[in-house]
């Protein structure tokens, strides 16, 4: 985290319309600068400047997949991690060929959802609500199937976290039910992991790893300040705690596992 304060990386986010605010709101508060632009005619241009790309299929239509398609293999021939956050994957079928043209045309270095979502990119199917999906699959064995398959490194979020490459796997249990109650903060999650990538290249499992834990340890505090207001309260101390928590601080409550 101080690092990333430091260096500041500017992460090209092309996310969707419900979480565009709370997403650029929250990478600021972690240090990170957000860039959002859509447009065919320059993602590639911001791709190549930026240090991280998130492609965040949350309102997906053809046009804005053929712009991601550009920006991340714009982003490939950089060497700039892509990361995928596959929103929705199993509610419909065009939702899923949209995910599987990304997959086709672009190499992924992360992708990040709950379980469902994981099993549905992989040909499972679950309950599905909405853009929510859910599945009763351990999600560890889940991730590192995932892992295996898509040839990828896989976070599996949920009430136990899961990051896994496929050799290496990681579970971290920070965080509270409340990030559930509030619009956009899985989708900023998927931003903040392309921070952490972007300034820890060389061990992309750790970085993922402790961009987790430190969202989840800012979760638990924001809760112990807004629970007994609720979650509009809640929103606002999450976005004070990732700008003030201290990477010492942090890490004293982390609760991760190396399996």
């Amino acid at each position: 985290m101080s690092t990333l304060r430091q260096q500041n990386p500017l992460i090209h986010c092309m996310t969707n319309l419900v979480v565009t605010n709370f997403t650029a709101n929250g990478l600021l508060a972690i240090g990170a600068s957000p860039v959002m632009a859509y447009a065919k005619e320059e993602t590639h241009e911001m791709a190549e400047a930026a240090d991280a790309l998130l492609l965040n299929i949350g309102t997906p239509s053809e046009t804005v997949v053929e712009s991601m398609i550009h920006a991340g293999q714009a982003a490939n021939k950089k060497g700039t991690p892509v990361i995928l956050d596959p929103v929705g994957a199993g509610a419909t079928s065009f939702r899923n060929e949209m995910i599987a043209r990304i997959l086709q045309h672009v190499d992924i270095t992360l992708i990040r959802g709950n379980a469902g979502e994981i099993a549905a990119i992989l040909g499972e199917v679950g309950t599905v609500k909405g853009v929510d999906a859910q599945i009763k699959t351990d999600p560890v064995v889940l991730a590192k199937r995932a892992a295996e398959e898509l040839k990828t490194l896989i976070v599996v979020t949920g009430e136990q976290d899961v990051v896994t490459d496929g050799s290496r796997t990681v579970t971290i249990k920070n965080g509270h039910e409340w990030l559930t109650r509030v619009v956009g903060t899985g989708c900023l999650l998927g931003g903040v992991l392309a921070a952490y990538l972007a300034i820890n290249r060389d061990d992309k499992i750790k970085a993922a790893a402790e961009g987790l834990a430190y969202y989840g340890v800012a979760a638990e505090r924001a809760y112990a300040k807004a629970s007994d207001r609720g979650v509009a309260s809640f929103q606002l101390e999450f976005l004070d705690a990732l700008s003030t928590l201290s990477e010492e601080e942090a890490e004293s409550f982390y609760r991760m596992e190396w399996l």
